[in-house]
């Protein structure tokens, strides 16, 4: 399907794809729909745009998507604009909306600190995307549902995109945008496994796995469906989101020198929170406000201390960065303290008739907790195994991060080659950064490295052009 800007005659579509740089981007969640946003918007001269992904909508990516519509976000309205520069953006937007002012009058005039549904945030992406490609004649957009499965580099610096469509042109810049990894048709919710087990179960019986937002968003949902059997939740760490602050939480930080190793960090900002909190405000403004540091002190540690970080802090980073609104905090602890779910520490193994083989933390004895369903909420980190991935780090087109979390990139998403270089085109926008620049998977950061990717390429194939 490809879609001009909606003034433009569709007989000169095919002309004007020929004439002009053709740009893909692989991935249609949040990181790809926000980088097609970017390129509209900054890039002042025609390009063509492909946007392949094998699923037909938009999901919002594996740690923004859900099969349910009453999910709600654990990020402020405050900190979701799509608008670099205007932090207030998906807030005017909310207040735009005469149905959702009525729905939450308690909020006027404004909606900064609330928390929204899933469908509300895609439901503003999705018109920001279609209002920037109304503003622009002189581009195309098509939508490709054929998955990608291998990058080459091509002649003249271009690059093949090889898919079950071999019509494929030829592009000039290709931008991975896959997140956590891409999901087949009908794939985007969490994996639901059951199992033969009732009989061998008194009470109905469910496990989750994981240990983020994910796995406490299936729990409320299945209790609010109506779910009243015990439920297992399987962390391998133990650790489950904080709450959030019902007041702002703006970020603060100490302005003195950072120091430079691992255990002094650590010390460094557990001093911070305990002086946040005295002061009368709290260790989650601290946690706000270490988001503007934290790859400047990432990128001073040796590697030594990241692979140490990577094992036995990061589960504890991850559930004091990725908060639960109170509201549903306060619910996953009346959860726990009544008994009715139960958070086990541990490695959750394979699949049996009657459930599931669990090793408890500290145990070499496996045992089966019996469970009628099993469901797996666990955010994959990306899959440098797989054949798309294959294909750039055998070709030396990219390479792994230092804790091979995903690919090494520079701030702007250019995926470094062993001699520091990058390759003049080719970007990997989101998640795929994780182990280059902390935070990258959560909407400001995405935002700002999109725009900076997007007059990236303006410079490239139109330097004479001023970005907006």
């Amino acid at each position: 399907m490809t879609v001009q800007g909606l003034f433009s005659a569709r007989a000169n579509a095919a002309a004007q794809i020929s004439a002009v740089p053709r740009i893909a981007i692989v991935g249609r969640g949040f990181s790809g729909m926000m980088t097609a946003i970017a390129l509209m918007k900054t890039v002042r001269a025609p390009f063509h745009l492909q946007l392949f992904d094998p699923n037909s909508s938009v999901s919002g990516g594996q740690a923004l998507s859900s099969v349910r519509a009453s999910t709600i976000l654990n990020t402020r309205v405050r900190d979701l604009s799509v608008s670099l520069g205007d932090n207030d953006d998906f807030n005017d937007w909310l207040c735009s909306n005469a149905a959702f002012r009525a729905a939450v009058p308690a909020a006027i005039p404004g909606f900064r600190q609330i928390f929204v549904p899933k469908e509300i945030f895609s439901d503003y992406v999705y018109q920001r995307f279609s209002e920037a490609l109304a503003a622009r004649r002189d581009i195309t957009v098509q939508v490709c549902n054929d998955p990608v499965v291998a990058i080459r580099r091509s002649h003249g610096n271009r690059f093949l995109l090889e898919s079950a469509n071999p019509a494929n042109p030829l592009f000039d810049t290709v931008i991975l945008a896959t997140g956590y990894g891409l999901t087949e048709p009908d794939a985007g919710g969490p994996d639901v496994s059951s199992v033969r087990a009732q009989r061998l179960v008194a009470r109905p019986h469910a496990v989750l796995l994981g240990s983020g937002i994910r796995v406490v968003d299936q729990l409320l949902q299945l209790r609010d469906s109506g779910y009243a059997g015990q439920i297992t939740i399987i962390s391998r760490r133990g650790f489950l989101p904080q709450s959030h602050t019902p007041n702002s939480a703006d970020p603060v930080f100490p302005a003195e020198a950072l120091p430079q190793s691992l255990p002094d960090i650590v010390r460094f900002i557990r001093q911070a929170c305990r002086e946040a909190e005295e002061e009368g405000r709290s260790w989650q403004s601290v946690m706000n406000g270490l988001r503007k540091h934290a790859r400047l002190l990432w990128r001073s540690l040796p590697a030594r201390d990241k692979h140490q970080f990577n094992r036995h802090l990061r589960a504890i980073y991850d559930s004091h960065r990725n908060r639960l609104p109170e509201a549903m905090h306060l619910r996953l602890k009346r959860e726990l303290a009544e008994g009715r779910t139960v958070l086990r520490r541990g490695r959750a193994g394979r699949q049996g008739l009657s459930g599931l083989f669990f090793t408890p933390a500290g145990s070499s004895v496996e045992e089966v907790i019996h469970a009628e369903r099993i469901i797996d909420c666990r955010c994959q980190a990306p899959d440098l195994s797989a054949p798309l991935m294959q294909s750039l780090l055998s070709a030396g087109l990219a390479m792994p991060d230092e804790l091979s979390l995903g690919l090494a990139v520079n701030a702007r998403g250019e995926p470094f080659l062993k001699d520091g270089s990058t390759v003049a085109g080719l970007f990997a926008v989101g998640p795929l950064g994780l182990g280059s620049l902390p935070d990258i998977d959560l909407v400001p950061e995405i935002v700002t490295q999109a725009y900076a990717a997007a007059e990236r390429v303006g410079e490239r194939f139109y330097p004479q052009v001023k970005a907006v």
